[in-house]
């Protein structure tokens, strides 16, 4: 069998590691879109520590590139057949291509001395855990630029001690980031650098928080429409700074787990794999932490809009606006949820044109006013029957009771 490649996935990614030509090859027959693992941090990763002994040649042999899993090249990858390894959360298969056969098929050979080795898998895990969170700061990086604040800016703009402690830590990471892609490691020296960061972001993080639910409190008992228009205005480009806050403190926080596994993998490479979940973990408190802190928000906005539609007749200039801004939030909300990798839903609440609400008031106006001409015209033809009956009645009555006196005189007149 030609062509050999391993597959490695930890779920989030997918690690294709072999021949240059033949890894290539595969990623294009496939569709899929990739990355280089970078040829240092590999050869580092898979010939550091307890791996070193087994590195050898064939490490110097394979190259690597990595793939971000969506559903999409998920469903593409399953019909390789990975099977799970005895490192948490990886699974693997070996696969090729025969000269004469199309398609790539999962295949026994060769399967051995890298793919069953904990150490590599541990290692290969490791690197796939930092590409991914390399991706999710790529990717914040493109999310800031996109809305109208830098974050720069917001943050330099404020005051808080807590947030002039970010700054300065901000400095520090990317200094150390830098110097971790020219030595290739992280060493003592460069981690004893950023080890106070986690606390200070996290102190960040949890202001940021508590100024978006300050937000949305704001929104609460505001019966009238004016105010509540007021309020969502104010509330608006406050709600994109504060994202735009978290979004770097999240954007650092896994700048910091990036060098923490780096750090681990150079001084206890034996406790890697432990490190890598506890990493994966933590950051998935993060994520719930501030999508349950986001989620608060929209419903607030929502229930604003709601507010702002069910009176729009009444205020046909000011439920608009509310409605607009509500919008606005949510939509920004949904988008950082995205670069970070949350799920959520989004709907937006339509603004209902005075007119339309109005032609619908008219309608039913309408529609009752035809019900009470109809009921009316009823009515009208019961009481008139009623009254001819009566006046038939009554008329029959003085008609028996005249004839009644008539007699009564004749007979009179005859006696006497």
């Amino acid at each position: 069998m030609d062509n050999e490649i391993q597959l490695i996935s930890d779920g989030d990614g997918l690690a294709v590691i072999g021949n240059a030509t033949d890894v290539e090859r595969f990623l294009t027959s496939e569709g899929l879109p990739s990355k280089d693992l970078g040829a240092q941090r590999f050869k580092s990763v898979f010939g550091t520590g307890a791996t070193v002994a087994q590195a050898g040649s064939d490490i110097a042999a394979n190259s690597g590139r990595w793939v971000k899993l969506t559903k999409e090249s998920a469903e593409r990858v399953k019909k390789f057949g990975l099977m799970e390894s005895k490192t948490p959360g990886i699974s693997h298969a070996m696969i090729g291509k025969p000269g004469s056969i199309k398609n790539w098929l999962q295949i026994e050979k060769g399967a051995g001395s890298f793919l069953t080795n904990p150490a590599r898998l541990a290692g290969a895990a490791g690197l796939m855990a930092q590409l991914s969170m390399q991706q999710t700061m790529d990717e914040i990086t493109d999310y800031l630029a996109t809305i109208d604040e830098k974050v720069d800016d917001v943050l330099r703009s404020q005051k808080d001690a807590v947030l002039s402690r970010m700054i300065g830590m901000d400095l520090v990471i990317e200094e150390t980031m830098t110097i971790r892609e020219q030595v290739g490691r992280v060493s003592e020296v460069t981690w004893s650098k950023v080890q106070a960061a986690p606390t200070t972001i996290a102190e960040t993080q949890a202001y940021a928080l508590r100024q978006l639910d300050a937000l949305a409190e704001k929104l609460e008992n505001q019966p009238k429409i004016g105010d509540l228009a007021t309020k969502v205005k104010e509330v608006e480009p406050k709600v994109r700074e504060w994202l735009a806050v978290l979004a770097r403190c999240f954007q650092l926080q896994d700048a910091i787990a990036v060098l923490e596994l780096d750090r681990v993998l150079d001084a206890h490479p034996d406790q890697l794999d432990q490190h890598r979940l506890g990493l994966r973990a933590a950051r998935q408190n993060r994520l719930d932490l501030i999508s349950r802190s986001t989620e608060r928000l929209v419903a607030r906005m929502k229930a604003a809009a709601a507010a702002a539609n069910s009176k729009v007749l009444l205020h046909p200039t000011k439920s608009p606006v509310v409605v607009q801004s509500s919008n606005h939030v949510v939509t920004g909300v949904h988008a950082f949820h995205e670069r970070l990798g949350i799920e959520s839903g989004r709907q937006s609440s339509e603004a209902r044109r005075w007119g339309e609400a109005a032609t619908e008031v008219k309608d039913k106006a309408l529609e009752t006013g035809a019900k009470g001409v109809s009921a009316a015209r009823s009515l009208g033809s019961v009481t008139l029957d009623r009254a001819s009956s009566v006046k038939g009645r009554l008329s029959s009555e003085i008609a028996e009771r005249a004839h009644r006196l008539r007699r009564d005189e004749k007979e009179r007149a005859e006696e006497g």
